[in-house]
């Protein structure tokens, strides 16, 4: 593998990650690709998916042909439960990339739905805009509409208003609100800003109830709005910007704004 240069320069990255962040495929795509010798550096073919490459300098091709940065996409997806978020499933179950027939770039998930969670999700091509919006440290709110498996008191959702102790430590506070009882079930408003694996229903777990069906409705500003279940459609450039991602104006006037029906 060839050395990173000192001072580990920010734009140089492995080569497997050059033609992901170009939009050519995923990573294990990638490496496959190099693996089989369809990629070549500066006219020399590389083998090592680890291979450090400056995009800026490099002359990099996949099959001879110049490697080519893909538009910007910014996807909204009403994601069904049932669904993995995930690009290939050995089990052949299906996943969310089965719902997004007519996107040609390569997208990847902005964090991820469990199989039995339905609601908003976004897939980019940015991979600067998606970790603006999974890193912990932007503290982006994440709002879900909660169906519990029992009647919450005003105790328990003042413990999850407080913060709640999971195995990997406290939560932070969350913004509850009753939505509606029922006779049997408390249906709840809950945003959080972590993003911890299955963090919601194991936050109900944590004051003695369970969650029986889970929506994300919200990120930050850009809420689900009336598109149907299953489908999606391009953000608009006032929702990148809302989200964060204005600082890159170039990218956001890319954006195709064609609603899918």
């Amino acid at each position: 593998m060839k050395k990173k240069p000192a001072g580990g320069e920010r734009r140089v990255k492995t080569l497997d990650r050059v033609l992901s962040r170009a939009g050519a495929g995923s990573r294990t795509e990638a490496r496959r690709w190099i693996g089989a010798g369809r990629v070549a550096v500066n006219g020399r073919v590389i083998r090592t998916p680890d291979h450090w490459v400056d995009p800026e300098r490099d002359r990099v091709t996949l099959d001879g042909r110049p490697l080519r940065a893909a538009r910007k996409r910014y996807l909204l997806l009403y994601k069904p439960t049932g669904y993995l978020t995930t690009y290939k499933d050995p089990e052949k179950r299906p996943t969310v990339y089965d719902l997004l027939a007519g996107v040609d770039e390569w997208v990847v998930p902005v964090g991820r739905l469990d199989l039995d969670t339905s609601g908003l999700l976004i897939l980019t091509n940015d991979t600067d805009f998606g970790e603006l919006l999974t890193n912990p440290k932007h503290k982006v709110p994440k709002t879900y509409l909660v169906k519990a498996a029992t009647l919450l008191t005003e105790e328990q959702l003042a413990a999850l208003r407080q913060g709640v102790e999971l195995s990997d430590g406290p939560t932070l506070p969350a913004r509850v609100r009753r939505v509606r009882d029922s006779a049997r079930y408390t249906h709840l408003e809950l945003t959080i800003t972590e993003g911890r694996n299955r963090q919601v229903r194991r936050m109900l777990e944590a004051v003695g109830s369970k969650v029986l069906k889970l929506v994300r409705i919200a990120i930050g500003p850009l809420r689900i709005g009336d598109l149907p279940i299953g489908r999606w459609r391009d953000l608009t450039p006032e929702e990148v910007r809302a989200l964060g991602g204005g600082r890159r104006s170039q990218a956001i006037l890319q954006i195709d704004t064609r609603l899918q029906r």
